[in-house]
């Protein structure tokens, strides 16, 4: 991840239907949405969406699956975490106690899957 990848990324969240997209698209994973649901859901037309999933899906951040006649949308989690930690890191010039309150912030939202499966 580089400077302009990250403000790729930052850029196509910051407009209001691909960061509720991208939002939905997340909240779906893995399964993912299809194209026309996903218009229909965020009450936009679809060509309105398939010009936002293009943005979101050139910068990274979702990729199309097509199925049958139907493109399956999802998000790209792992580009997110990219982008994320490509934030953290830089903003935090590696100083780890200026990160470590926002760490421990996220930490309690995103418990990884072999602790929320032990309590």
């Amino acid at each position: 991840m580089d400077e302009i990848q990250t403000i790729a990324a930052l850029a196509a969240l910051a407009q209001a239907t691909r960061l509720q997209t991208f939002r939905l698209l997340v909240a779906r994973e893995p399964d993912g949405v299809p194209a026309g649901e996903l218009a229909r859901l965020i009450g936009v037309p679809q060509n309105t969406m398939s010009a936002h999933l293009s943005i979101l899906a050139n910068a990274g951040l979702v990729r199309g699956d097509r199925q049958s006649r139907s493109i399956i949308y999802r998000s790209d989690l792992e580009r997110f975490r990219e982008v994320t930690l490509y934030l953290i890191r830089d903003c935090c010039g590696g100083n780890a106690e200026l990160c470590a309150p926002l760490i421990k912030e996220l930490t309690p939202c995103c418990p990884p899957k072999e602790a929320a499966h032990s309590s």
